[in-house]
């Protein structure tokens, strides 16, 4: 069993609980009651959607590679993920640092969850 991506797979489910449970409901619900147009709405909704099961499918992805003991893939699907997290959390350290809030790292803080599953899951592909 490899630590490393049992740890990722674990921190990445957690991540995803609380991207459906407080995305909910600090994004949806106001998304969803506010005036923008229709079309926008819910294709911001739909997007909303699938970051929910990208996430999770990715943490159920860890949780098996951590059981697969260094098959042939392994650590490619591990880097992959890895390189896919660290994407996530670019997007929201950009956005932050560029729109000009004032402590702008704790504006947008869904990185501080994302990183971490990055870094363990290049941890556990190696």
């Amino acid at each position: 069993m490899n630590g490393w991506l049992l740890a990722a797979g674990i921190t990445a489910l957690g991540v995803a609980a609380v991207h459906i449970v407080g995305g909910h409901r600090d994004v949806v619900r106001p998304l969803l009651t506010c005036g923008l147009a229709d079309e926008p709405k819910h294709v911001l909704h739909a997007v909303w959607h699938m970051v929910s099961g990208d996430l999770v499918l990715s943490g159920i992805a860890l949780l098996y590679l951590s059981l697969t003991d260094g098959r042939p893939g392994t650590g490619l699907v591990a880097w992959f993920v890895a390189a896919h997290f660290t994407a996530y959390a670019a997007v929201f350290l950009v956005v932050t640092l560029t729109v000009g809030w004032p402590r702008p790292l704790l504006r947008l803080p869904q990185w501080i969850l994302l990183l971490p599953v990055a870094m363990l899951a290049a941890a556990g592909a190696t």
